[in-house]
């Protein structure tokens, strides 16, 4: 995985588009997180997505007033002018509170109805405190309204129960799913109640241990939505769903969530494959049948 510490001096990363079915459509990959290294993650797929199948593609960051990346300062996003001409958006964000100056540029690229492909704590990207003066408070509830959910718990053991992702029988022949097999990441399980309106894609498999072939856990747990308790994986909690979001206007997103996406879970071939295929969806392409996700 590319790692990186430092952004450079225009505070971005970008990568021109090879040959390729993506056709140089640029997709704006969103970093900012304290805890899962989005800042590593997203430049690999950044990579993966101009090399092998041809869309320009920028990383965003959370820089400090060095241009240093500083995942910590909630309120920073390099260059979000950029977003003005996305063609899609992969986000890791959490918690984020950035300036209206700022946010504006993510809120007309979302009410242009591109894709959103949301990763991780995209499920609670935002998080603006009451006593702030802004227009954008609303977005505290993106990950419910748009996403699907919310942060709701650590399902799984955090740090010590690593996640195998379970295909959701009834759509084994989703297109988001094409060559899609051995899903894992050592991040854990979040407890998730996407809408009825959301495919569910693949389930969270709690483990043992942290090991693709730790066996499954087995124990009760209580779900903090109602407060009944449950075996840990009857029913496994979904970890990968889309669905569409739509507008007053009509205009309409297609949205692609996991809460899987850290760094470290995009060891994962299975994953990566799924996060890639979700792109080409969005923006209505073939997807590959295999496509390639080598680093």
């Amino acid at each position: 995985i590319l790692g990186v510490n430092t952004a450079r001096g225009d505070g971005l990363i970008s990568y021109g588009a090879k040959d390729g079915p993506g056709d140089g459509k640029h997709i704006v990959l969103l970093s900012g997180d304290e805890e899962y290294r989005s800042e590593e993650g997203l430049p690999m797929l950044a990579k993966i997505l101009s090399e092998r199948h041809g869309f320009k593609t920028t990383v965003l960051f959370s820089v400090n007033d060095e241009g240093v990346i500083d995942p910590d300062n909630q309120q920073s996003l390099s260059n979000p002018e950029v977003l003005a001409d996305a063609d899609a958006i992969i986000m890791l964000l959490r918690f984020r509170n950035w300036p209206d100056e700022t946010m504006k540029h993510f809120d007309a690229a979302f009410k242009r109805g591109i894709p959103i492909i949301g990763l991780r704590t995209s499920t609670h990207a935002f998080n603006y405190p009451g006593n702030r003066e802004t227009e954008y408070r609303h977005y505290n509830q993106f990950g419910k309204n748009v996403l699907g959910e919310n942060w709701v718990s650590h399902w799984g053991g955090h740090k010590r129960e690593a996640t195998r992702g379970v295909i959701e029988a009834s759509s084994k022949d989703d297109a988001i799913l094409r060559g899609v097999k051995d899903v894992f990441g050592d991040s854990d399980v979040y407890e998730a109640y996407p809408p009825a309106d959301a495919k569910i894609l693949v389930l969270g498999e709690v483990l043992k241990g942290m090991k693709p072939g730790d066996p499954p856990a087995k124990y009760n747990k209580k779900r903090r939505s109602d407060g009944k308790e449950q075996d840990i994986n009857t029913p496994m909690m979904p970890v990968a769903w889309s669905r569409l979001h739509q507008h007053d206007d009509g205009t309409t997103n297609k949205i692609f969530t996991t809460t899987l996406g850290a760094a470290t879970d995009l060891q994962s071939e299975g994953l990566r494959r799924m996060i890639v295929n979700s792109v080409y969806w969005g923006l209505g392409l073939d997807v590959p049948t295999a496509a390639d996700v080598t680093y």
